[in-house]
Protein backbone atom coordinates (compact mmCIF):
# COMPACT_ATOMS: atom_id res chain seq x y z
CA UNK A 1 0.00 0.00 0.00
CA UNK A 2 1.30 3.40 -0.91
CA UNK A 3 0.87 6.41 1.30
CA UNK A 4 0.63 9.88 -0.18
CA UNK A 5 1.96 12.74 1.79
CA UNK A 6 0.17 16.03 1.37
CA UNK A 7 1.65 19.27 2.42
CA UNK A 8 -0.77 21.84 3.67
CA UNK A 9 0.27 25.28 2.65
CA UNK A 10 -1.23 28.14 4.52
CA UNK A 11 -1.95 31.36 2.72
CA UNK A 12 -4.06 34.42 3.27
CA UNK A 13 -4.71 37.62 1.42
CA UNK A 14 -6.36 40.95 1.94
CA UNK A 15 -7.13 43.98 -0.19
CA UNK A 16 -7.62 47.63 0.79
CA UNK A 17 -8.79 50.62 -1.22
CA UNK A 18 -6.93 53.74 -0.08
CA UNK A 19 -8.02 57.31 -0.86
CA UNK A 20 -5.91 60.00 -2.48
CA UNK A 21 -4.72 61.48 0.83
CA UNK A 22 -1.36 62.02 2.47
CA UNK A 23 -2.59 59.90 5.42
CA UNK A 24 -3.06 56.83 3.22
CA UNK A 25 0.56 55.72 3.58
CA UNK A 26 0.29 55.76 7.38
CA UNK A 27 -3.00 53.90 7.25
CA UNK A 28 -1.47 51.34 4.89
CA UNK A 29 1.49 50.80 7.24
CA UNK A 30 -0.87 50.14 10.15
CA UNK A 31 -3.09 47.78 8.14
CA UNK A 32 -0.05 45.88 6.87
CA UNK A 33 1.60 45.41 10.26
CA UNK A 34 -1.71 44.32 11.84
CA UNK A 35 -2.43 41.83 9.06
CA UNK A 36 1.06 40.33 9.09
CA UNK A 37 1.35 40.22 12.91
CA UNK A 38 -1.50 37.71 13.25
CA UNK A 39 -0.36 34.60 15.07
CA UNK A 40 -1.14 32.22 12.18
CA UNK A 41 1.22 34.19 9.94
CA UNK A 42 3.91 34.21 12.61
CA UNK A 43 3.83 30.43 12.71
CA UNK A 44 4.55 30.37 8.98
CA UNK A 45 8.00 31.86 9.61
CA UNK A 46 7.07 35.51 9.43
CA UNK A 47 9.14 37.40 11.99
CA UNK A 48 9.42 41.05 13.07
CA UNK A 49 12.10 41.81 10.49
CA UNK A 50 9.91 40.53 7.63
CA UNK A 51 6.99 42.56 8.95
CA UNK A 52 9.17 45.69 9.13
CA UNK A 53 10.46 45.16 5.58
CA UNK A 54 6.95 44.58 4.21
CA UNK A 55 5.64 47.64 6.05
CA UNK A 56 8.43 49.82 4.62
CA UNK A 57 7.72 48.52 1.12
CA UNK A 58 4.00 49.26 1.52
CA UNK A 59 4.74 52.76 2.79
CA UNK A 60 6.96 53.59 -0.20
CA UNK A 61 4.62 52.12 -2.80
CA UNK A 62 1.45 53.68 -1.39
CA UNK A 63 3.16 57.06 -1.04
CA UNK A 64 4.20 56.94 -4.70
CA UNK A 65 0.79 55.72 -5.85
CA UNK A 66 -1.19 58.42 -4.05
CA UNK A 67 1.32 61.12 -5.03
CA UNK A 68 1.35 60.26 -8.73
CA UNK A 69 -1.82 58.27 -9.39
CA UNK A 70 -4.52 59.36 -6.94
CA UNK A 71 -6.27 56.68 -4.94
CA UNK A 72 -4.78 53.20 -4.92
CA UNK A 73 -5.49 49.60 -4.11
CA UNK A 74 -3.21 47.61 -1.80
CA UNK A 75 -3.12 43.82 -1.92
CA UNK A 76 -1.21 41.72 0.57
CA UNK A 77 -0.72 37.98 0.34
CA UNK A 78 1.23 35.82 2.76
CA UNK A 79 2.10 32.15 2.37
CA UNK A 80 4.52 29.73 4.00
CA UNK A 81 7.31 30.94 1.71
CA UNK A 82 6.69 34.58 0.86
CA UNK A 83 4.89 37.87 1.37
CA UNK A 84 3.60 39.60 -1.76
CA UNK A 85 2.77 43.30 -1.80
CA UNK A 86 0.90 44.73 -4.79
CA UNK A 87 -0.11 48.35 -5.22
CA UNK A 88 -2.35 49.44 -8.08
CA UNK A 89 -2.64 53.08 -9.12
CA UNK A 90 -4.33 55.11 -11.82
CA UNK A 91 -1.24 56.95 -13.01
CA UNK A 92 -0.87 57.66 -16.71
CA UNK A 93 2.92 57.50 -16.43
CA UNK A 94 5.09 54.52 -15.68
CA UNK A 95 7.12 54.60 -12.47
CA UNK A 96 10.84 54.15 -12.80
CA UNK A 97 13.66 53.35 -10.43
CA UNK A 98 16.12 56.23 -10.23
CA UNK A 99 19.76 55.68 -9.44
CA UNK A 100 20.66 56.49 -5.85
CA UNK A 101 22.69 59.63 -5.36
CA UNK A 102 24.44 61.04 -2.33
CA UNK A 103 22.53 64.31 -2.37
CA UNK A 104 19.15 63.23 -3.74
CA UNK A 105 16.27 64.08 -1.43
CA UNK A 106 13.60 62.10 -3.24
CA UNK A 107 13.33 59.22 -5.65
CA UNK A 108 14.84 56.62 -3.32
CA UNK A 109 11.65 54.71 -2.56
CA UNK A 110 11.56 52.29 -5.49
CA UNK A 111 15.31 51.70 -5.19
CA UNK A 112 14.83 50.72 -1.54
CA UNK A 113 11.94 48.44 -2.46
CA UNK A 114 14.04 46.78 -5.15
CA UNK A 115 16.82 46.16 -2.61
CA UNK A 116 14.50 44.66 0.01
CA UNK A 117 12.46 42.45 -2.31
CA UNK A 118 13.45 39.10 -3.73
CA UNK A 119 11.36 39.96 -6.80
CA UNK A 120 10.20 43.40 -7.95
CA UNK A 121 8.25 44.40 -11.06
CA UNK A 122 6.13 47.16 -12.52
CA UNK A 123 3.43 46.32 -15.05
CA UNK A 124 0.79 48.39 -16.84
CA UNK A 125 -2.81 47.51 -16.03
CA UNK A 126 -5.49 47.07 -18.69
CA UNK A 127 -7.64 50.18 -18.69
CA UNK A 128 -4.82 52.39 -17.35
CA UNK A 129 -2.59 52.61 -14.35
CA UNK A 130 0.16 50.41 -13.00
CA UNK A 131 0.68 47.45 -10.73
CA UNK A 132 3.85 47.52 -8.66
CA UNK A 133 4.66 44.19 -7.02
CA UNK A 134 7.32 43.26 -4.49
CA UNK A 135 7.84 39.74 -3.16
CA UNK A 136 9.69 39.04 0.08
CA UNK A 137 11.03 35.56 0.73
CA UNK A 138 10.50 34.08 4.20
Amino acid sequence: MRTHRRTHRRSAGVEYLLPDEAESAGRARKLTSEFLARSDHRRAGLDAEHIDDATLIVSELVTNATRHGGSCRLRLHVSDTQVTVEVYDGSTGRPGVRPLTTWGESGRGLAMVRCLAQHFDIDPVDGGGNRVRAVLAL
